[in-house]
């Protein structure tokens, strides 16, 4: 699977709140599992598309 896969796949899973794009800590890391890459690649493409992580599972977002 390509980046570009990826990151549509990441792109599709944010939803809009309040006019921010947002993913789930859990849907982040699922997204990375089902893919194949590592959880700092889904990180990479949420910082380059301005999506903000929320619900992490440590408490840190």
């Amino acid at each position: 699977m390509s980046n570009e896969d990826i990151k549509r796949a990441v792109i599709a899973a944010a939803v809009e709140v309040s006019g921010k794009k947002k993913i789930s800590c859990a849907d982040a890391l699922r997204l990375a599992q089902e893919h194949g890459v590592a959880p700092e690649e889904i990180g990479k493409i949420c910082d380059e598309e301005k999506i903000k992580l929320h619900t992490c599972q440590l408490g840190c977002f």
